[in-house]
């Protein structure tokens, strides 16, 4: 990466960066800290990193940053994880058609009531008490089914992830 690329890169990229952590912690000095972390490693890894798609790269050290902050002060990790999921939900058509792939394929790994029950919530934003209404079904089932269906995911999430970090890299 050269000095000129990574001056640009900082530039086009810092605020969407501090944005997305800002939105993260509520903090604007942990925020400023993260980007900077962010960048700093970055600049200190450019002769090793070959980076396809730098925005997701930042997204995803961004990420990983604000939690490594949030365990280090005992918080609680899920909103984070909750809101990146939005995040990735909201930048899906940027995603590498292979990452795509394995995310459908998880997907079809779930039972239809499962896979139904997280489409309406995380695509189509229903409410727990909207699904059960809708499915005509317990508000208790509905939880369960989405917390199983995330839980399946999650232990599936690292094939994932390594998909989005060889696509970063």
């Amino acid at each position: 990466m050269k000095d000129l690329d990574f001056e640009h890169l900082y530039n086009h990229h810092w605020e969407k960066l501090y944005a997305f952590c800002y939105k993260m912690t509520r903090d604007a000095h942990i925020s400023q800290n993260i980007v900077q972390d962010v960048f700093m490693d970055l600049w200190e890894r450019r002769k090793k990193v070959q980076v396809l798609s730098i925005e997701n790269y930042l997204f995803r050290a961004a990420k990983n940053q604000i939690l490594k902050e949030y365990r280090k002060n005992k918080f609680d990790t899920t909103v984070i994880e909750d809101e990146f999921e939005n995040y990735l939900i909201e930048n899906i058509d940027t995603m590498d058609a292979e990452i795509l792939e394995k995310l459908h394929r998880l997907l079809d790994s779930l039972s239809e009531k499962k896979k139904e029950i997280l489409m309406l919530n995380k695509i189509e934003e229903l409410s727990i008490d909207e699904i059960a209404l809708r499915l005509n079904i317990s508000k208790q089932t509905v939880k369960n089914q989405l917390s199983s269906a995330l839980k399946q995911l999650k232990n599936h999430a690292a094939e994932i992830t390594l998909l989005i970090v060889l696509t970063i890299l």
